[in-house]
């Protein structure tokens, strides 16, 4: 799986992501700054986490005007995987690849720890190696990293199987204590419609090696490149 990761004035999760696709899982990838208007040969993108034009008037609102992102727009239209991570679903939230926006944590501070996810759909190029009833421990930091929608987005996604990830303890129980910035339902991931654009607010990149704390970021990576299988029927299989 040929991989591009965004780089944007302000990322600082990019070389994460990098050392992840490529060091850990042995995939080709490479750095795309963001005013380049080509992807070039890559099969999947990743959009990272960090602070894109330092957060300024919204998270992910000016990142959306980089050149870069009309080609991702297009790419994405033609069917291409792209992975949002952090300050990435906000990104691709603000481009309107993705339904819904991500707000203020509810407790107005900066959060850093561990969490668990619950993998709630398996039907998707992003989920579809994780183990049933495995639960994810994954870090996350962010301060706008409450997922809301209104009340008809959020009944199109239950109805479409689009929501792939929710907060939840570490017996799998999706709680209000487990949610750590206050997103609706618990949620912290969606897809979109067409299921082969995705976003977390957790850092699956900061979760891919065990002397890291755990590996368990490793398994949505590697959802996406068993898509590339042979056995893969098409990319958002």
């Amino acid at each position: 799986m040929k991989a591009a990761v965004l780089q944007f004035p302000g990322s600082n999760c990019d070389q994460d992501a990098v050392h992840a696709l490529g060091a850990v899982l042995g995939q080709p990838v490479r750095l795309l700054w963001h005013k380049e208007q080509s992807l070039g040969d890559a099969e999947a993108v990743v959009v990272p986490g960090g602070f894109s034009y330092g957060d300024y008037l919204r998270c992910g609102a000016i990142a959306r005007f980089s050149p870069v992102m009309a080609a991702v727009r297009e790419f994405a239209d033609q069917g291409g995987l792209v992975l949002g991570i952090c300050n990435g679903f906000q990104v691709l939230c603000e481009a309107g690849l993705l339904p819904g926006a991500l707000v203020r944590n509810r407790s107005l501070q900066f959060r850093c720890e561990w969490v668990y996810l619950k993998t709630d759909s398996r039907h998707s190029p992003f989920t579809r190696c994780i183990p049933e009833d495995r639960l994810l421990r994954i870090p996350v930091a962010h301060g706008e990293g409450g997922y809301f929608a209104d009340a008809d987005t959020l009944s199109r996604l239950q109805a479409n199987d689009q929501i792939l990830w929710h907060y939840c303890t570490a017996d799998g129980a999706v709680t209000e204590r487990a949610n750590p910035n206050g997103s609706v339902q618990n949620i912290a991931g969606v897809c979109n419609e067409r299921r082969n654009v995705a976003a977390l607010m957790p850092h699956p990149e900061r979760a891919s090696e065990a002397l890291l704390g755990s590996a368990d970021g490793r398994l949505i990576f590697e959802s996406m490149i068993d898509a590339f299988t042979p056995h893969a029927v098409h990319r958002a299989a």
